[in-house]
């Protein structure tokens, strides 16, 4: 199928595959840019407010680990390949 043909089919598996994708990209920055306002102002607070410790560091490490892992579930290839690798190792065993 050509190009201006997918894009004018938007029930084609392709497009909606393509589609998918662009939606959890579009969800992963989305999450990301909240993650950096939200733990900037954080920053901010515990800037200027006296405290003896950082106490802004424990949601930006957890939730950053968070926001790793939606990374890598989003622009990581390997949980798919490494399905797809299984399911071809399981199919060559019989």
């Amino acid at each position: 199928m050509r190009d201006t043909e997918l894009h004018s089919d938007t029930t084609h598996p392709d497009y909606l595959c393509a589609e998918r994708r662009v939606a959890r990209q579009l969800g992963f920055f989305r999450h990301l840019a909240i993650y950096l306002v939200v733990n900037a102002g954080l920053m901010l607070a515990n800037l200027l407010t006296p405290h003896p410790h950082w106490w802004s560091i424990g949601p930006l490490l957890g939730w950053g680990i968070g926001v790793l892992f939606h990374a890598l579930s989003v622009f990581g290839r390997f949980p798919a390949d490494w399905k797809k690798a299984m399911i071809a190792r399981e199919l060559r065993r019989r």
